[in-house]
C-alpha cells in the first residue's frame, strides 16, 4: 500500500479540494453572466419604454398637424383654387426602354 503512494505525488484530498475550487469559481462566474444578461435585459427594455413614449409624442403631434392641415379653409386664407389640373400619365418611364 505504501508503495501506491509514493508514486502519486498528490493525494485524493488534493485533488477534491481542486475540484471543489473550481466549481465554486464556475458557480460564481455563472451567476456574474446570469445577473449581467438580467440587467442588460432591463435597461433594454427601459429603453424600449423610453423610445414608445417619444414615438407616441411625435405620432401625436403628427395627428395634430394632419388635423389642422386638413381642417384648414385656405379660400379663407387667402389661397386662390388651381387654375388647371393635369393627371400623370399612366405608363411609367423607366431608364431601361
Amino acid at each position: 500500500m505504501s508503495n501506491i503512494h509514493a508514486h502519486i505525488p498528490f493525494s485524493l484530498t488534493t485533488i477534491c479540494s481542486g475540484g471543489i475550487a473550481v466549481l465554486v469559481v464556475t458557480y460564481i462566474g455563472l451567476i456574474a453572466v446570469v445577473m449581467s444578461y438580467a440587467a442588460l435585459t432591463i435597461e433594454f427594455s427601459q429603453s424600449v419604454k423610453t423610445d414608445e413614449s417619444v414615438l407616441a409624442t411625435m405620432e401625436g403631434q403628427y395627428l395634430s398637424t394632419v388635423a389642422s392641415i386638413t381642417s384648414t379653409n385656405y379660400a379663407a386664407a387667402g389661397y386662390s383654387l388651381p387654375v388647371a389640373t393635369i393627371f400623370v400619365p399612366t405608363k411609367s418611364v423607366t431608364a431601361l426602354r
